[in-house]
């Protein structure tokens, strides 16, 4: 009989729950709304001309190479027609502001990229010629290129690198110079002139062969490793035990040796004048007994753990064996991973062709320090790259948060199934479907917890490199010490937020 007259209570039937609800309702909303504005981002970059201009490129004079131009107020070789001049080309590319990640050259619309190596301003002249590619700034006649007043300035530095123009972004890159790696560098991470899609996809083209034989090879490993968890889990754990047991009672043991030995070889060398080396082995010898003795107190409390805990060992082996059940009954949970991976670099490379869209809209301004036109964004507008780029944070750890949520949810279904015949056809699709329906908002909500402590990690990481040979020793300490306990901070948030998931989706909300 139960409590106070009741009638006896059946034991719970452990079950995924199947009377759910919604969660977290107003963190979906406010993730939906933060995921508008980054559409709006990218809406706006786009219709600016950003898109033109950054796959395009534009001159010194604001000139968008490739089209006609309109005409900016105050700078006078602008509003050009440059239908015919398609390729960006720069008058010394070795004239790269590297703390600033910009290319203070003069860059030109030209026609075609010279492919040989042009060493006088004759050679310029009879290129331009021969090739309609004038070479020059618009303002100084080909037949003026050798003996112009100028040309030191307004035209390009000697000798001429041959160059070729990139598959994509329309610039004239050289192909072997001397400052190459500077070059790529700054180009590189010139938001207004960026190749790193080229540069990325050339690398992987040049070792694909490389690429793929290591992602077989995971491949191979990560099923050897799903079968031995399925039908050896027992001498796996065993021979893992045993080989802590077996490294901590031989580390200790030599440590213990080592002592040994540097203590009898001091003590042969007592009685005369301390040196500096004898001092030196002194100090030796005492920190070998202290890890000695360190190694010594670990091994015990570790043998002791083991001896208390004993019965637990055959608990992991039960729940290792589970493991390897899970995915026999469970297939496309192996292919879980694939589809994160997919959804992450298509957000990644979106994201990317956004970001550069913002580095090349706002309004054309002529520096006052290298009279070229640039343009930049004013007001509000320069903080959307803020806003995108705590997008790139919330909305990767989002997709990164559904992964985890769905594969809980496909682990608990099966674990708390006992009839395995009454699993559901496809539990991975249906925990997929639960998590569509029900916990987006609380996924939403435990990925921006997490981006609110990655952020400030990855400031102060910024904020450490930038300072790297500057800072005294106690700034270089305690900046270190907040990027690890902000690193700490966010792998226990990480590890609550995939165990919160998986309550909610067991027994539901708290």
């Amino acid at each position: 009989m139960g409590c106070c007259g009741s009638s006896e209570q059946k034991q719970r039937e452990w079950k995924p729950l199947e009377d759910r609800s919604c969660t977290d309702i107003p963190w979906l909303i406010i993730f939906a709304l933060f995921c508008t504005g980054m559409a709006c981002i990218a809406g706006f970059s786009i219709s600016t001309g950003a898109a033109s201009r950054l796959i395009s490129g534009y001159d010194s004079y604001g000139n968008t190479c490739g089209q006609k131009n309109g005409k900016i107020e105050g700078v006078e070789l602008s509003g050009r027609d440059q239908t015919d001049n398609k390729y960006v080309f720069f008058l010394d590319p070795c004239n790269i502001d590297i703390l600033n990640r910009k290319i203070k050259s003069m860059a030109l619309c030209v026609s075609r990229c010279p492919d040989r190596e042009l060493k006088t301003y004759t050679d310029v002249k009879k290129f331009a010629l021969q090739n309609g590619s004038e070479l020059c700034s618009y303002d100084i006649p080909v037949s003026r290129y050798p003996s112009h007043g100028e040309r030191s300035k307004k035209c390009p530095k000697l000798p001429v690198p041959p160059s070729k123009s990139l598959p994509v972004f329309h610039r004239c890159t050289p192909v072997d110079i001397s400052c190459y790696a500077q070059f790529a560098e700054a180009f590189v991470t010139f938001v207004s002139d960026n190749s790193m899609l080229h540069r990325v996809i050339a690398g992987v083209m040049a070792s694909k062969e490389i690429i793929m034989g290591l992602c077989v090879l995971a491949l191979v490993l990560s099923i050897i490793l799903m079968v031995v968890i399925r039908y050896i889990s027992v001498v796996l754990v065993w021979m893992l035990t045993a080989l802590v047991v077996l490294g901590s009672l031989g580390g200790t043991g030599v440590l213990w040796w080592l002592y040994v030995d540097h203590r009898m070889n001091l003590t042969d060398q007592t009685g005369t004048t301390p040196t500096p080396q004898q001092q030196l082995a002194t100090g030796n010898v005492q920190a070998l007994l202290v890890y000695a003795v360190i190694a010594t107190v670990f091994t015990v409390i570790l043998l002791l753990l083991l001896f208390f805990m004993r019965k637990r060992v055959a608990l992991t082996i039960t729940l290792f064996h589970v493991a390897g059940k899970v995915f026999t009954h469970l297939p496309l949970l192996a292919l879980q991973p694939f589809w994160t991976f997919l959804s992450l670099m298509l957000f990644w490379v979106s994201w990317l062709g956004v970001f550069l869209f913002l580095g090349t809209t706002g309004s054309p301004v002529q520096s006052e320090e290298t009279g070229l036109v640039e343009f930049r964004m004013s007001g509000p507008l320069q903080y959307m790259v803020w806003y995108h780029a705590v997008g790139l944070i919330w909305i990767s750890q989002f997709i990164l948060a559904c992964q985890q949520m769905t594969v809980a949810g496909a682990v608990v279904t099966y674990y708390f199934t006992r009839n395995k015949s009454q699993l559901p056809m496809t539990p991975i699709v249906s925990s997929m479907l639960r998590l569509t329906r029900y916990h987006l908002g609380t996924v939403a909500k435990g990925s921006f917890i997490i981006t609110l402590v990655e952020i400030p990690r990855l400031i102060l990481t910024y904020i450490h490199n930038q300072l790297k040979g500057k800072e005294n020793a106690c700034a270089r300490c305690m900046l270190k010490a907040c990027i690890c306990c902000l690193w700490c901070l966010k792998k226990c948030l990480t590890y609550l937020n995939q165990v919160i998931v998986a309550w909610q989706d067991l027994v539901g909300p708290f």
